[in-house]
């Protein structure tokens, strides 16, 4: 092996701004870590890693992207060809290298030089070392970066954008490109301004000099902390604190109440612990029905004043909560008299069983058996039993089917468990009644207030599942139309059931008998009211849409050229048969409420957002022409910002920024004709719309560098974006939330900003508390949603 090298470093390219140099360093990077020294004793210790079975101590080509940390599968062609053309240039021709050679090529793609990561990255695709990069070259290399992107539509566009690079670049028609081509499309394409202004730079830096953590001490730190939780959550401490001092209430009134009771002195603090338990069980299980009375939710948050100390939205939350009250009460319940209270009555002597022979019975129990064969006993297991079976499949890994079960078990994973499991509750509230009867202590009939307790609940319950029955069967549906996209998503069109209003933000149940005629699932609608048709876009993640998927796809019967975006509708009246159910109240409803408002959807959690943005953009068009018509009278066109919101136009909000982020590039392909629509018809820019792919690395990473070049040319010359097909230009990895708002908080000062999210949990806190930290730290205030079907 030679470990000469032959090629001398490229001559420094001459500029004419030194702030284009600069801009330079950060565009080209082949290793990720912050520090370049660090990141080399990261390289030597997998290299050890790597080669410690090896007997030569050489670290071969196939594990030279796992050494550099571009470890996933889809990258490592690309370290391949990285390999290849660091090798090149030191006339390595063997397909392994030592450590020392390891480091050479690690000074070289780490170096601070851009001209350095310039050249490398125009050797990668310079196979042939000539100087030059033909045709065939550029298209190799789109195909390896949309690869190692997993943007497969580039890669079946390549010749095609291979021929656009060629035709943009190639001025003086050589047929060929050279490192200065590039390096002009690197450091001056659009999308990197060198100039800014110098007022927004100095708000900026004060705005961020605001945000920087304080140094105080504990104390203060969390007394703070302690005051802006309360102030962005005091309807959730408000209703928390009525609901536990009506607990703390109902368990100290019994509590005493039999403490003054005569068995207390047999039994002592044990029936105390029980009774008092069994009056807060009694609550809960009353309470446990109201969250989930959607229609009388919706009714109250809408027409009533209550939404302004009650959050509603919270609805499933609360739920939750009084579930997890009731296993406790049932703990203590149980416990209390199966280990406390029936010994104790079987131990005791007959002079003190004497006096609570009028509730046992006469003659003293002698056996535990006395116990469990009663009504009491025997309905409390039971409920037991089926509140565990459907507290247990209600948790995420059992409902959304992480916990991976061998057959038959399987069978109690997925969405239909739970759903089924769920309604256990029906035999549950019946065993209630006849536990809540059959008491050993209570013979009066108005003391046994189990069943007042549950009249009121159990009847509003049964009232809304009439009202869906009844309303279901009045708003019948016609499927219009039938898409099909990537990303397992099934889009349906239907006809608007005559008098059918809702909200955009509001969700619909679905109901498809030949999947099941039982259940009823929530999807967020992705029309909006204006439109003359409702829509919804269903991923398949369980059982119950993935056999939705499947029928929708047998009736549409596709040619054998199918295509992700194929519609059917008129041709093919033999659909399932699909009954709807709502409108229901939602968080981001109430977006009309804020002038500026910011909405984040993640992956199909954006489908809320779509329709606020349809709603955004035919509200400012019909305002826009209603206004120029009654202006044009006048004869003079007033501005939108100034323009009167009464009447029809109480329409309240004038900017709003959307961020869509989603990991496959063919995701775009479900909302792409919205967002294309918006972005021709919005010439006031009133929405701002921000589009992610994480599958593409960061803009800079060498992987994604030719993806960027070929993103700002296409754009250029055709005004579409290579990675969402749409105008709006996307962009790569993650977005920095902080600076969003901070962007907000600087365009919008002394304004409520509303901001909503659908997506994953796990973002959820990081958005609490950024809306939190920039509501307290400027004029601006965040105030956030987190939708919770």
């Amino acid at each position: 092996m030679s470990n000469s090298v032959v090629r001398n470093g490229p001559s420094r390219i001459s500029r004419t701004r030194s702030t284009t140099a600069a801009l330079g360093l950060e565009e080209i990077k082949f290793i990720g870590e912050a520090s370049r020294w660090s990141s080399w004793f990261i390289m030597e210790k997998r290299f050890d890693e790597l080669t410690a079975t090896a007997t030569d101590g050489l670290l071969p080509r196939s594990h030279f992207g796992e050494c550099i940390g571009m470890r996933n599968r889809e990258s490592k062609e690309f370290a391949c060809e990285l390999f290849d053309a660091l090798a090149r240039s030191r006339n390595i021709s063997c397909g392994s290298i030592t450590k020392e050679e390891l480091r050479e090529f690690w000074e070289q793609i780490s170096h601070p030089s851009f001209d350095s990561r310039l050249r490398t990255f125009f050797d990668m695709i310079d196979k042939d070392g000539d100087g030059r990069i033909t045709e065939d070259e550029v298209r190799e290399m789109i195909i390896l970066s949309a690869s190692a992107n997993q943007l497969s539509n580039i890669v079946i566009q390549a010749d095609e954008y291979a021929k656009l690079f060629m035709t943009e670049l190639d001025h003086n028609k050589l047929g060929y490109l050279t490192i200065e081509n590039l390096e002009m499309l690197i450091l001056q394409g659009p999308n990197r301004p060198l100039t800014g202004d110098n007022e927004g730079r100095g708000l900026s830096r004060m705005l961020s000099q605001k945000l920087k953590p304080t140094h105080v001490n504990l104390v203060q730190r969390k007394y703070r902390d302690f005051r802006y939780f309360v102030v962005d959550n005091w309807q959730r401490v408000l209703v928390m604190a009525l609901w536990i001092g009506i607990m703390a209430a109902l368990f100290t009134y019994k509590y005493i109440e039999y403490k003054n009771r005569a068995v207390f002195e047999v039994l002592g603090h044990c029936v105390c612990m029980a009774k008092g338990a069994a009056e807060t069980l009694k609550l809960n299980m009353a309470l446990i029905l109201l969250p989930v009375c959607r229609n009388t939710i919706t009714w109250l948050r809408n027409k009533t004043k209550l939404a302004m100390a009650v959050p509603f939205d919270d609805n499933l939350n609360f739920h939750k909560l009084i579930a997890v009250a009731i296993a406790l009460g049932v703990g203590i319940h149980g416990i209390s008299h199966l280990a406390c209270d029936f010994p104790r009555l079987l131990n005791a002597s007959s002079d003190e069983y004497s006096p609570l022979g009028t509730f046992f019975g006469e003659e003293q129990p002698t056996s535990y058996w006395h116990f469990v064969k009663g009504w009491e006993v025997t309905t409390g297991i039971l409920m037991v039993v089926l509140m565990a079976i459907a507290f247990t499949l209600a948790f995420p890994w059992f409902r959304r089917s992480r916990v991976r079960l061998p057959k038959p078990l399987n069978k109690l994973t997925g969405f239909n468990a739970f759903w089924y499991s769920h309604h256990l509750f029906i035999i549950v509230y019946g065993l209630l009644i006849i536990h809540g009867i059959k008491l050993y202590m209570t013979h009066e009939w108005y003391k046994k207030t189990t069943w007042m307790y549950l009249a009121v609940p159990v009847a509003l319950y049964l009232g809304e599942r009439l009202i869906r029955v009844f309303r279901s069967s009045i708003n019948s549906v016609k499927i219009l139309k039938v898409a099909v996209y990537p990303g397992n998503v099934l889009a349906l069109h239907m006809s608007k059931p005559q008098g059918f209003k809702y909200k955009s933000g509001q969700y619909i149940f679905v109901n498809c008998a030949a999947v099941s005629p039982f259940e009823w699932h929530p999807f967020y609608m992705t029309s909006a009211p204006m439109d003359d048709h409702l829509s919804i876009h269903i991923r398949t993640l369980g059982d119950w849409t993935s056999q939705m998927r499947r029928l929708f796809l047998e009736a549409c019967q596709p040619p054998r050229a199918f295509r992700s975006d194929y519609l059917q509708g008129k041709n093919y009246p033999n659909f399932p048969r699909v009954l709807i159910d709502g409108p229901y109240a939602a968080p981001s409803q109430d977006y009309r409420n804020y002038g500026v408002v910011l909405l984040l959807g993640l992956g199909i959690g954006s489908t809320p957002m779509i329709s606020i943005i349809k709603d955004i953009r035919n509200n400012i068009m019909s305002m826009e022409e209603e206004e120029e018509a009654n202006s044009l009278e006048e004869g003079t066109v007033a501005p939108l910002e100034s323009r009167s919101e009464s009447g029809a136009h109480s329409f309240k909000t004038r900017k709003a920024y959307f961020y869509w982020v989603i990991r496959e590039q063919g995701s775009f392909d479900w909302f792409k004709g919205v967002l294309d629509e918006v972005a021709e018809l919005d010439t006031r820019g009133v929405v701002e719309m921000h589009n992610y792919c994480t599958s593409v690395y960061e803009e800079g990473d060498a992987r994604s560098v030719i993806i960027t070049m070929l993103q700002s040319l296409n754009h250029a010359k055709n005004g579409l974006d290579v990675v969402s097909g749409t105008r709006i230009t996307s962009h790569f990895g993650k977005p920095n939330l902080r600076n969003a708002f901070k962007g907000i908080a600087l365009n919008h000062p002394n304004t409520r900003v509303g901001v909503f999210y659908c997506g994953a949990p796990a973002l959820e806190p990081e958005l609490r508390e950024l809306a939190s930290d920039f509501s307290h730290k400027t004029t601006t205030k965040f105030e956030f949603h987190k939708e919770n079907m």
